[in-house]
This record gives C-alpha cells, sequence and structure tokens, in this order.
C-alpha cells in the first residue's frame, strides 16, 4: 500500500496545486484515513469540519480533536450538540430521527463552509463498496457521513482517494499514515451516534447513561478477549425493570448488549462471549451507573434482526 500512497500524494498535488480542499471529518476511519491522507500530500490546504453533534461514544468527540488537532490541517470543530439534542426532543419514531439530524447536518455544514468563502474542492473517505451500493458515483452520495452532503455546495470537483479501496485496505493505509490503532481498528458506528441507541425519546441523562454503560462494555471486551467481535455496543431501550439499589426499590431501564462477528454485515452471527466477561460487564454497569439496575444480552442473528436495534 505504499505504492498507492505515493500515487495518491502526487494525483492529490497535481489536482490541487497551492489551492484549498474541504473535508466533511466524521471520525470514523474512512474520513479520518482520507483526512491523513490529505495532510501528507497538500499540509495546511485542507479544512476538516468536525460536526459535533452531541451523540458520540465516550469522549470520542475530544479524542478526534486531539488527534487532527495534531495534523498539518485547518482543524474545525463545531459544537453543535445543544442545537442537535433541540431538534430530536420529543421525537421518538427512529426515521425521524435520522431525517432531523441529517438535514441539521447538512445545516450546520453549509454555515460553516459559506465563512470559509470559496473552497474548490470537497474531499469525502468514499470507499469502493459505497459505490458498488450505491449504484452510480454521485456527486455527494447520501449515504455519507450523517444524512448526505447537500448537491448544491459549489465545488469545482469531488476528491476521493480512497475510493477504489476496501475496509482491510483503508485500515493498513491508515497505519501507514501513522494514525492510532484504535482509531484505525475502530469498529463501524451509525452516523446518528447515540440517537439511534436511544430508544424512544432522547435526553440529554439517557446519553449519559448509555455513553457510560457502552463504554464499561467496549472497555471490559477489549482487556478480555484475544479476538474482539466485528461490532459491539449498548442500547438503552424503553423498558423498565423494578431493581434494588442497596435497601431501595427502583424502576429503571434496561440496559440491552449487542455483540456481532461478520465478514460483510449482511449476515451476523451473535458473538458467545465467556459468561465470566459478561458477568463483570454487568456487574460494572449496575454498580457503576446508579439509572440502571439490569441488563440484558441480545443473540438474536442477522436475519431476523438487524445489527442495530433501530
Amino acid at each position: 500500500m505504499t505504492d498507492f500512497i505515493n500515487a495518491q500524494v502526487a494525483q492529490i498535488r497535481e489536482t490541487v496545486g497551492d489551492r484549498k480542499v474541504l473535508l466533511a471529518l466524521s471520525g470514523g476511519v474512512d474520513s479520518s484515513v482520507c483526512a491523513a491522507l490529505l495532510a501528507k500530500a497538500i499540509p495546511g490546504q485542507i479544512y476538516a469540519i468536525f460536526v459535533d453533534h452531541g451523540f458520540m461514544r465516550l469522549n470520542e468527540a475530544d479524542e478526534i480533536e486531539n488527534i487532527f488537532s495534531k495534523h498539518d490541517l485547518n482543524f474545525i470543530r463545531v459544537n453543535a450538540a445543544a442545537r442537535f439534542l433541540k431538534g430530536v426532543t420529543g421525537i421518538t419514531d427512529p426515521e425521524q430521527k435520522r431525517k432531523i439530524i441529517g438535514a441539521e447536518f447538512i445545516r450546520v455544514f453549509e454555515e460553516e463552509a459559506k465563512k470559509l468563502g470559496k473552497v474548490p474542492f470537497l474531499a469525502q473517505g468514499t470507499i469502493y463498496p459505497d459505490i458498488a451500493e450505491s449504484g452510480e458515483k454521485h456527486l455527494v452520495k447520501s449515504h455519507h457521513n450523517v444524512g448526505g452532503l447537500p448537491e448544491n455546495l459549489d465545488f469545482e470537483s469531488l476528491i476521493e482517494p480512497l475510493s477504489t479501496l476496501y475496509k482491510p485496505q483503508v485500515r493498513e493505509v491508515g497505519h501507514l499514515l501513522g494514525l492510532p490503532a484504535d482509531l484505525v481498528n475502530r469498529q463501524p458506528f451509525p452516523g446518528p451516534g447515540l440517537a439511534v441507541r436511544v430508544i424512544g425519546e432522547i435526553t440529554a441523562e439517557k446519553l449519559d447513561t448509555l455513553r457510560l454503560a457502552d463504554a464499561i462494555f467496549r472497555q471490559v471486551l477489549e482487556s478480555e478477549l484475544s479476538e474482539l467481535p466485528s461490532q459491539y455496543f449498548a442500547v438503552l431501550t424503553d423498558t423498565h425493570s423494578v431493581g434494588i439499589k442497596g435497601t431501595t426499590r427502583t424502576f429503571d431501564p434496561v440496559i440491552a448488549l449487542r455483540a456481532v462477528k461478520t465478514a460483510d454485515f449482511m449476515r451476523c452471527e451473535s458473538v458467545r462471549i465467556p459468561y465470566e466477561i459478561l458477568e463483570t460487564v454487568v456487574s460494572r454497569i449496575t454498580n457503576e451507573i446508579p439509572a440502571v439496575s439490569r441488563v440484558v444480552f441480545d443473540i438474536t442473528p442477522k436475519p431476523s434482526a438487524t445489527v442495530e436495534w433501530l
């Protein structure tokens, strides 16, 4: 992949020259590797806009800023958590949540892009499966980031340096470019983030509860398993259950845990996590999070279930 990197660096330099490039940085593997490749090719000429919608995992937004603020690019973090949360307040339908978050993402990105003036190039972390799944190569595909960037943004050209690669190759490029292993090997994460892992209405308190439960689950698996699942996460359900905290009777929401293995995410199997590891996870969640007194483990394959609950 060293030859690939060198070829892309040369092509980017030839295409861009001394002009500027705008990159929508989601913090996922593809856009992060794209950012690192651009920084190597045209240092200082990239505006990387990271829209923090407030639905990231525990400390994830800060980690993304810490990584990319050290690269030779103009990293712009837009702290829009309150704005996004207000937009989904009272909304329980998952598709409506996605549409609201997607539309808000577009508005925020447009606002930030306009502040920069004329930027001739838009860069995306598009990879080959994105193109294959869309059927044709659009200027900006609707699957990109949260809800798809607007087609009427005024750019001279689109730069997609990873568009011939599959995910394992993208990860290899990321390693060669010096990105942290925990970023390059990061598991898939939905564009709307934890907003589609909170069942029912979203509140700041529910997000905080889910962030901590999810972090505990990931920490335990990553420290105890030699081979990690393809995807593993927690869900805050809208089912409440009677529990006991000390000598007090409680009625708290149930946390569901999900871990799957797959080659292509078209079909998935539940991962058989050793019972003692699950016991550790449950013990930590129920002891460290006052708002949770019951945890369940989802063993449903895909099909009949999807990977995500929503």
